[in-house]
């Protein structure tokens, strides 16, 4: 009986040490946020200050997909895995007919790891949205609570906090779920100042909160055997590799075409409105610029590629086939060398997604006279 109960006080003190260090640190909170125009990161940016407004409270914002917006391209992209290791998450989105957008609803998609593995349960969460005219937000602001609750995510709502600021002159976003903003109502500036002052106490009580909570859940390192995701416009930018302008089709078809989740493309060597390198291997063009004729296509296959996976080349799961065919004559036998130029790409910019099965042969000719065409199957998320 005594070993029992010395058992349970030594626990009741690792419990309450734990909790002590825990609160020591500080308190790291993601803000993580899908914006089209940038007023959800001026809402976010706000946000942070409540957050960081808090003693020993540190707030990241952070994008769920890359954006061509240029007040947002410098922000690092979220990846799924680091989720666990918040003490808060703050999410953020325009709010797309009724609900969250499309972007933050895809990488929400991605949590099911999480969710299986109870990883973000006990992690305070809180929501805010850009809501345009206004119409829907209570049921976008709900739709966002709900898949929150589902993850076992303490929900911190925000109640009518601040609400003795609002310059009830003109319409302004609110909700006792979450700060809002009424984007598309050019009345005044926005987010207005009345949505900046709320979204400010929204994040400051939020990091209160967060910082009380510490040490009451487990939380989890990003596990040392998964591979990071790695950001493919960052893998982009340091290969210095630069894709082309998705060349418009010439006929009655699509650049691509897709089935599920695969995506189907063709390509051939166009450059700046022409074929580079046209003509025959060994004929009229080296094998070395049938090579770069061959880089160019591939770059062409991944143009159009992001064209159909909406700008974010993070959602392609896999490259699942590619099928080199090269303007040659009937004697050739060096088509697999020359269909390393795109496999090797396919490798150096998806990882080990970018693997795949392949196949090559030669043709008498090729439509545009190019030297070579690639058909490309890939699958998405």
């Amino acid at each position: 009986m005594r070993k029992l109960y010395t058992l349970v006080i030594a626990s009741i003190a690792l419990l309450i040490t734990s909790s002590i260090m825990a609160k020591e640190q500080p308190t790291q909170i993601l803000v993580l946020i899908h914006s089209d125009n940038g007023g959800t990161y001026k809402m976010a940016k706000e946000l942070a200050k409540g957050i960081e407004s808090q003693p020993n409270t540190k707030a990241t914002i952070k994008l769920v997909t890359t954006s061509s917006n240029s007040s947002l391209s410098t922000l690092p992209v979220a990846t799924v895995e680091e989720l666990p290791t918040y003490d808060g998450i703050a999410w953020g989105s325009p709010v797309y007919f009724g609900n969250i957008s499309t972007p933050m609803s895809a990488f929400m998609s991605k949590t099911v790891d999480l969710w299986t593995a109870h990883a973000l349960e006990g992690i305070p969460a809180t929501v805010f949205m850009s809501a345009g005219s206004g119409a829907g937000r209570e049921l976008a602001l709900q739709a966002f609570a709900n898949s929150l609750s589902v993850h076992g995510m303490i929900l911190v709502p925000n109640g009518i906090r601040a609400t003795e600021m609002i310059d009830n002159s003109v319409p302004q976003g609110n909700s006792v779920l979450g700060a809002s903003s009424l984007a598309s109502n050019k009345t005044v500036e926005r987010p207005s100042k009345s949505e900046l002052a709320i979204v400010y106490a929204q994040g400051a009580n939020f990091a209160k909160v967060s910082t009380a909570l510490k040490g009451t859940f487990v939380k989890q390192d990003i596990p040392d055997n998964k591979t990071t995701a790695v950001d493919i416009e960052t893998v982009l930018k340091q290969k210095n590799i630069t894709l082309p302008i998705a060349p418009n089709p010439v006929g009655n078809y699509t650049p691509y075409s897709q089935a599920g989740n695969l995506i189907f493309i063709n390509q051939v060597a166009l450059k700046d409105g022409k074929i580079l390198y046209p003509g025959k291997v060994g004929v009229d063009i080296t094998e070395e610029q049938a090579k770069k004729a061959t880089e160019q296509t591939m770059l062409n296959v991944i143009a159009v590629l992001k064209t159909a996976v909406g700008g974010d080349l993070n959602r392609v799961k896999k490259t699942v086939q590619l099928t080199g065919i090269f303007n040659t004559t009937p004697d050739y036998s060096q088509h697999a060398n020359l269909m390393n130029v795109a496999s090797d790409l396919s490798v150096e910019i998806f990882g080990e997604k970018g693997k795949h099965a392949r196949g090559t042969l030669g043709a008498t000719s090729i439509p545009v006279n190019s030297a070579v065409e690639i058909q490309a199957i890939f699958e998405i998320e």
